[in-house]
C-alpha cells in the first residue's frame, strides 16, 4: 500500500504549483520568464523553503535569473501569503537545478556508447571477411 504523503510534502507540493502560477502569470521580470521550478522543500518549522529551478536556457544568465528571482521573492512570498493558508509562511530561498543538464549530458554519452556499440557489432557481423 503507498504511504500517505506527509504535510511537509503536500505543502511543498502547493508552494510549488502556486510559485509556478505567480511566475508565470504576474511576475513581469523577463530575467525569470523561462525558468521551470522542479522542487520545494520546506524546513520542519516551514520558515524556510528551498525552491529549485532549471532555465531554459541552462547556466548562461543564471546570476541575472537569481537576481530577478530574489528580487520579486518579496512580491511572491505576499501572494503565496494570500494563496497558501499556513501559520507561518516560509521564506524563499532560490537554487539553481543543474540535475536536468546533468541528465542530458548522461544521456548523451549512452546514446553515444549504444552507436560506437552498434557499429561495432555490425563491423563484426559484415561477412566482408
Amino acid at each position: 500500500m503507498a504511504k500517505d504523503f506527509s504535510r511537509a510534502q503536500r505543502v511543498s507540493e502547493q508552494i510549488r504549483r502556486e510559485l509556478a502560477e505567480l511566475l508565470r502569470m504576474e511576475v513581469k521580470d523577463p530575467r525569470v520568464g523561462f525558468i521551470t521550478l522542479t522542487d520545494v522543500e520546506v524546513t520542519p518549522d516551514y520558515a524556510h523553503a528551498k525552491v529549485f529551478f532549471t532555465s531554459m536556457n541552462g547556466s548562461e544568465g543564471l546570476d541575472e535569473v537569481l537576481l530577478g528571482l530574489r528580487r520579486a521573492s518579496g512580491f511572491l512570498r505576499r501572494e503565496l501569503g494570500k494563496r497558501v493558508r499556513i501559520h507561518t509562511l516560509p521564506e524563499l530561498h532560490f537554487h539553481y537545478d543543474a540535475s536536468v543538464e546533468r541528465g542530458a549530458a548522461l544521456s548523451a554519452l549512452i546514446d553515444k556508447a549504444v552507436k560506437e556499440d552498434q557499429a561495432r557489432n555490425d563491423a563484426a557481423d559484415d561477412p566482408d571477411d
